[in-house]
């Protein structure tokens, strides 16, 4: 893949479901509130940051291309 992502949860959608950290154990963090952030804004792309969005219930996990801004997901319409 090659590309640099921004991660980003939205907090107002999180529900501390996990299927984040079940997917990309890696990438995400819990806090003590259940809530999840990224370990860090920008990382690598990575097939399992991707299936931790996909898999999230609220689709809380935003991913963005980090020189363009382009989405990743969810994708545009």
């Amino acid at each position: 893949m090659g590309d640099r992502w921004h991660v980003e949860v939205d907090r107002s959608l999180c529900i501390g479901s996990a299927q984040c950290l079940h997917h990309a154990p890696d990438g995400f963090r819990l806090d003590p509130a259940r809530q999840s952030h990224p370990v860090a804004p920008v990382m690598d792309a990575n097939e399992r940051v991707l299936e931790a969005a996909e898999s999230c219930p609220t689709e809380a996990i935003v991913i963005t291309l980090g020189d363009g801004g382009e989405a990743v997901f969810p994708p545009e319409e």
